[in-house]
């Protein structure tokens, strides 16, 4: 969320996946580029870092630029249940670190949202009809950028046993539900973002007059104080593609605490 977000995941990155031996890496970037989509050049530097594929949302096409980015960068994605004429693709196969193949499926969410998709559920049936967890595939994860944490919800249960992991995105408030589903999937409600908190999600304070007040007053701007990193760290049973553990990670950028 914003540069503070943004550079607080690529100065940490790095480290962290040498130091947590991370496989795969998924980071979505809705809002890396003050608040609104992504660049492809912030795009670029997400990649150098050590992002394997990046995930976007409803504020994805916000920066005109990353049009053409789409349609030749099939790391970035934006959801798959868009209509089929906007450019790029919502899911990619990615060989991982350790040689295995991963999918990431990325999706949006029907409810509330200003740029809702076709079913979210009805696609998932499709795209996965051609994978199957511990034969073809060795990790499905599924990012779901949806407003309703009960749509979030249902969508984690409707795939439970079919993919490793179903994160979700887009409110920025992490969700203190992190757990393995009972068929095997690894679920939490909302990441949260990597940004300032001491914030309105993210965005400076002054958005408070727009509640206040009942109206837009002003143009809304990102925090810029110090970040606090939000994730999700999963692992995958390598013979079943199921999730073994999930646990939530949150690295305090000012204070330097980190749960993980």
């Amino acid at each position: 969320m914003g540069r503070s977000g943004r550079e607080a995941v690529l100065r940490r990155l790095p480290e962290l996946r040498k130091r947590l031996s991370l496989d795969f890496v998924v980071v979505n970037v809705d809002n890396a580029a003050h608040g609104f989509g992504i660049t492809p050049d912030m795009a670029r530097q997400f990649f150098e870092a050590g992002a394997d594929v990046l995930t976007g949302g409803n504020h994805l096409f916000d920066q005109r630029e990353i049009i053409g980015f789409l349609e030749t960068e099939r790391r970035l994605l934006r959801p798959a249940n868009m209509s089929s004429s906007v450019p790029g693709k919502g899911m990619v196969e990615i060989t991982a670190a350790n040689g295995r193949k991963a999918v990431v499926i990325h999706l949006i969410g029907q409810l509330n949202m200003p740029m809702a998709g076709d079913s979210p559920f009805r696609l998932t049936d499709c795209l996965l009809s051609e994978y199957k967890l511990g034969e073809n595939v060795s990790a499905v994860i599924v990012d779901f950028h949806a407003e309703m944490t009960s749509e979030k919800n249902a969508l984690g249960r409707y795939s439970d046993g079919r993919v490793s992991a179903v994160i979700g995105t887009h409110t920025h408030i992490p969700t203190a539900d992190e757990r393995i589903l009972e068929r095997g999937t690894a679920f939490q409600t909302d990441v949260g973002m990597c940004g300032d908190y001491d914030s309105i999600i993210g965005m400076h304070k002054s958005a408070v007059e727009r509640f206040a007040k009942g109206y837009k007053c002003g143009r809304l701007f990102p925090a810029s104080g110090a970040a606090i990193l939000c994730g999700a760290l999963v692992d995958v049973d390598d013979k079943t593609g199921l999730a073994s553990s999930i646990v939530r990670i949150k690295i305090d950028e000012a204070s330097n605490d980190s749960t993980v």
